[in-house]
This record gives structure tokens, C-alpha cells and sequence, in this order.
């Protein structure tokens, strides 16, 4: 196949590929949002410098610990519950950001939407391991981590143009809309790509 066909293929026409694709890219969304806004937001309730520091590590942390166990749950268990489970819990937590005001449940958020990124990181590249042949398996990442590595800069487009024509707390919860709407894209329109034995 050429890199055009790959490219299409990956984007739109299979169902699991081009599913994953939008998934990624509004997770990437999410990080933008959380190293963009989420700061902002907290620092307008009059966090601490120390205390927003601390907010920001817990969902690296918990995201990054997480995929470790997550990665091997959807060898188990399949790939598409895991994402479609991952996107709606990212989607709860930002909309929790959104609707909260203090430290604790500001930190509750930020574990929730780790969990959430570790549930769909590595199950997401999984996906596109299962689908993509060796022979253009290379090159269907690539398109993958275009659309994906596309939501940084989709995020902080959208999240600050809306934060600066109305607030901070709309871009918030415009993004935890676009989160649930990925999800359910992807319940939808993913077929399992790692059934159980």
C-alpha cells in the first residue's frame, strides 16, 4: 500500500484505526488543557504556586504509573472497553475541574484524569498494533501520531480561544464535552481489535 492509502485508511476508513486517531487526538487535547488552563483556573481560586505544582504532577504521575498496569489489562481483557472507559472518565474529570473550587477536589480530578489517560495511552498504540501489518504497521503509527500529537496543538488553540472570548471555566467544559463525544465515537465505531481467547 502507499503512504497515501495507509494515511487514509488509518484516518477514515478503519473503524478501529480512524477511532483511535480521534481518541488521541482529544487526549492530547486534555493535556493541553491541563497544562494551559488548568494552572490558570487554579491560580485565580488563589492556590499557592506550590499547591498548583502539586495539582499538575498528580496526573503525570498516576497516568504514567497507570499505563503500566493498563497496557497489560487490555492484553486480557481487549483494547476498545478500556478506551471507551478511559475517554469518559477523562471527560468526568475535567468536567470536575470545571465545577469545582477547592484543593481537594481539584486533586481528586487530576487522579481521575490520570487514570483516564492511563486506561486509552498505551491501549490506543496497541490498537494500531493489532490492525496494521508489519509491512505498513511503521507508517500507520506515523499517521496515528500525527492526529494524536495534532491534539496538542488543536487543544491549545481551542481551550485558549474560548478562555479568552468567554472564561476559563467554558474552555474547561467544552473539552470535557469533545472527551465524552470521543468516547462514544469510540463506542460506536471501534470493533475490538484484541478479542479474548
Amino acid at each position: 500500500m502507499t503512504t497515501g492509502q495507509i494515511a487514509r485508511l488509518t484516518s477514515l476508513r478503519d473503524k478501529a484505526l480512524s477511532a483511535a486517531s480521534q481518541a488521541g487526538m482529544v487526549n492530547n487535547l486534555n493535556d493541553a488543557l491541563a497544562w494551559g488552563i488548568f494552572p490558570l483556573l487554579f491560580a485565580a481560586h488563589g492556590l499557592s504556586i506550590a499547591q498548583i505544582g502539586v495539582l499538575a504532577a498528580l496526573y503525570p504521575a498516576v497516568w504514567g504509573a497507570g499505563q503500566m498496569l493498563t497496557g497489560s489489562w487490555s492484553d486480557h481483557i481487549g483494547r476498545k472497553h478500556l478506551i471507551t472507559a478511559g475517554m469518559l472518565l477523562q471527560a468526568a474529570a475535567i468536567a470536575l475541574v470545571a465545577a469545582s473550587t477547592t484543593f481537594s477536589l481539584w486533586a481528586t480530578a487530576q487522579i481521575l484524569l490520570g487514570i483516564g489517560t492511563a486506561l486509552v495511552y498505551p491501549t490506543l498504540l496497541a490498537v494500531i498494533g493489532d490492525v496494521a501489518h508489519p509491512a505498513w504497521r511503521a507508517r500507520a503509527v506515523g499517521v496515528y501520531r500525527l492526529w494524536r500529537d495534532g491534539g496538542f496543538a488543536v487543544g491549545a488553540l481551542v481551550a485558549g480561544v474560548l478562555a479568552d472570548a468567554y472564561s476559563l471555566t467554558t474552555a474547561i467544559w467544552t473539552v470535557a464535552a469533545l472527551t465524552a463525544a470521543s468516547g462514544i465515537v469510540v463506542a460506536i465505531r471501534m470493533y475490538e481489535t484484541h478479542p479474548r481467547a
